[in-house]
């Protein structure tokens, strides 16, 4: 089983109250910012300590690791890894390109 340090994702401060805030993080930069001074009960900071192990790290729940894939010959050399790495379709390739 991977054990990853944290899955859950660091929300920007205030974004549940706001519409126009996305949840994507920001560090916040205000000089009174709760946040940014560590209160207690506030959202947590991103931080180095929060890295995963460098082994599972980027690795799926699945084991693997994904792999942009452009075209068949590609395709054909992650086959020879198939135990450690999985394959996904790049978003420029065709529906015509995907199917064969």
């Amino acid at each position: 089983k991977i054990v990853k340090k944290r899955t859950k994702k660091f929300i920007r401060h205030q974004s549940d109250r706001y519409v126009k805030l996305r949840r994507n993080w920001r560090k916040p930069k205000g000089i009174d910012n709760r946040v940014r001074r560590r209160f207690k009960g506030q959202y947590l900071m991103p931080s180095i300590g929060y890295g995963s192990n460098k082994k599972t790290k980027h690795m799926l729940p699945t084991g693997f690791r994904k792999v942009l894939v452009h075209n068949v010959k590609e395709l054909e050399i992650l086959m020879m890894q198939n135990r450690k790495f999985c394959a996904e379709i790049a978003h420029a390739v065709s529906s015509k390109k995907r199917k064969s």
